[in-house]
């Protein structure tokens, strides 16, 4: 594993003390320069000083096989960010797995060692699996002078789960294509060969201090029995040192375990076959309509709600003229509008605001599975990216989902539009499922909408804002879409 203290198992603790070290230890220049080349690395462009602040080992079913997670700051950023490395340590080399290499140490000798990222080995998520069935049970420990530097803890997120299942990883592999977090998908048979629900389990790569919504929220709608999202499985939250934390330590989700569902497409896939075949999708916008609403009710009945009190609605109107006020920095072409999107902002801001809660946070047809048997089923909880953990964990306005939802329609249409000439098509197109899921949406919860798009008119203008910044800095050939919603909801004629 990575060079440094060698953590040991010690059952039988429920809060295990991990080795120490309260200035942390450099890690190896290997380390730091392979860190560099990976898709969840912060600091593009520069080679990080790593500090690991705190590590743990996980047992391993596998012989000749090791495994180790640190805790790892990087010195060398302007930021604080503090990243997570789980590692292999093989006495012989993992099939397959060269790009995963991160080292070899003794490199052909009879004591040569090829130290692997966990998140492409087996062994690892079988270990991850099994800790997480354990509910809690020690994992590791290293007398230290020293105050432990971190602790691990696994939670069993399975309703009515008793003892740790009989059950056998025969595979994974790893999703392709994320930027701050790995998923594994792990295959799995039962005591007697047969195969059971496979898992995918989300290794967080940047970790915060605070609970992460996508286990909290998840955890809540299991729960309160909802059908909506996939089964969640388990989770590991780590605890480590942190003087800007009160007491000193810091808390934080490191991985997650949920159902995959490998046979489900997302509805933005199917939105675009759908769109480019010209058929009718209302009847699906209208049902995923509904499931956003049962999903809103279930949070307001599970996690805390808060009032909309002046100072509330003042605080964010306040965020949403500021980001506003950015973006016209960076989009100099929306600088005609400022007058016309700040008279959007003044009706919200005067509108009658529902009580706020607990939400998706980064609603579009991309976080959405058509599962068989289930219909629409919810996916990544975590929120919106750019924003904070302590913004993403607070209540807010369930127009924000559905603003996001009604984007992501329009945006089917933008992308159809980048391959045709049909623009009016696909925009009638789009309109129809935007209103389908509208009435979807109204019809379950019993909230009219018709009397709430002051609102809804300011979260969609607010989202299309921040979607032109995205475009500019990313796509400048997709900038048109935002920039129509955004000329569509300042006309005179739609505030009217």
């Amino acid at each position: 594993m990575i060079d440094g203290e060698r953590a040991q198992n010690a059952h039988g603790s429920s809060n295990p003390d991990l080795a120490p070290n309260h200035r942390g230890t450099p890690l190896p220049d290997y380390v730091n320069a392979w860190v560099a080349g990976q898709r969840w690395f912060g600091n593009k462009g520069q080679v990080p000083a790593l500090r690991s602040i705190g590590h743990f080992s996980l047992d391993s079913l596998e012989a000749g096989v090791s495994i180790r997670v640190d805790l790892m700051l990087d010195t060398a950023s302007l930021g604080i960010t503090l990243y997570q490395l789980p590692t292999t340590e093989r006495v012989s080399e993992l099939p397959g797995a060269a790009n995963a290499l991160i080292t070899v140490r003794q490199p052909g000798s009879d004591h040569a060692r090829f130290i692997y990222d966990a998140a492409y080995d087996p062994a690892f998520a079988a270990a991850v699996l099994t800790f997480m069935e354990l509910q809690g049970v020690s994992v590791s420990s290293l007398p230290s002078t020293d105050r432990a530097a971190a602790s691990a803890r696994g939670d069993d997120l399975r309703s009515g789960s008793a003892a740790p299942s009989q059950t056998v990883v025969t595979s994974s592999r790893v999703l392709r294509g994320e930027q701050s977090n790995t998923s594994i998908i792990v295959e799995r048979t039962d005591a007697a060969g047969a195969p059971t629900m496979p898992i995918i389990c989300k290794v967080f790569r940047i970790i915060h201090a605070g609970e992460n919504p996508d286990v909290t929220v998840q955890a809540a709608l299991a729960s309160a029995g909802s059908a909506r999202i996939p089964l969640p499985f388990g989770a590991i939250l780590g605890q480590w040192d942190d003087p800007a934390e009160p007491g000193g330590r810091a808390v934080g989700h490191l991985a997650f375990a949920q159902e995959f569902l490998p046979d489900a497409p997302d509805a933005w896939r199917t939105a675009l076959v759908a769109a480019a075949a010209g058929t009718d999708f209302t009847g699906p916008s209208f049902r995923l309509g509904q499931a956003t609403a049962d999903v809103h009710a279930d949070l307001a009945r599970t996690l805390p709600t808060l009032d909309a009190t002046p100072t509330v609605i003042a605080d964010e109107m306040a965020k949403m003229r500021l980001r506003c006020s950015q973006t016209l920095d960076e989009v100099p072409v929306l600088a005609a509008y400022r007058d016309a999107i700040e008279a959007v902002f003044v009706r919200a801001e005067a509108a009658a605001w529902p009580r706020l809660q607990r939400i998706h946070g980064d609603f579009h047809l991309g976080q959405v599975l058509d599962v068989n048997g289930r219909g629409w089923v919810l996916l990544d909880f975590e929120g919106e990216p750019l924003r904070t953990l302590r913004e993403r964990t607070q209540p807010d306005i369930p127009l924000r989902d559905v603003a996001g939802m009604l984007r992501s329609f329009s945006y089917v249409a933008g992308a159809m539009a980048e391959t045709t000439d049909a623009l009016p098509t696909f925009f009638e197109w789009a309109t129809a499922c935007r209103n389908a899921f509208l009435d979807g949406y109204s019809e379950r919860s019993g909230i009219k909408l018709a009397e709430q798009s002051a609102l809804l008119d300011a979260f969609e203008l607010d989202k299309a804002l921040y979607e032109a910044v995205y475009e500019i800095r990313n796509r400048p050939t997709w900038l048109p879409i935002p920039l129509a919603a955004i000329e569509r909801l300042v006309a005179p004629s739609h505030i009217e």
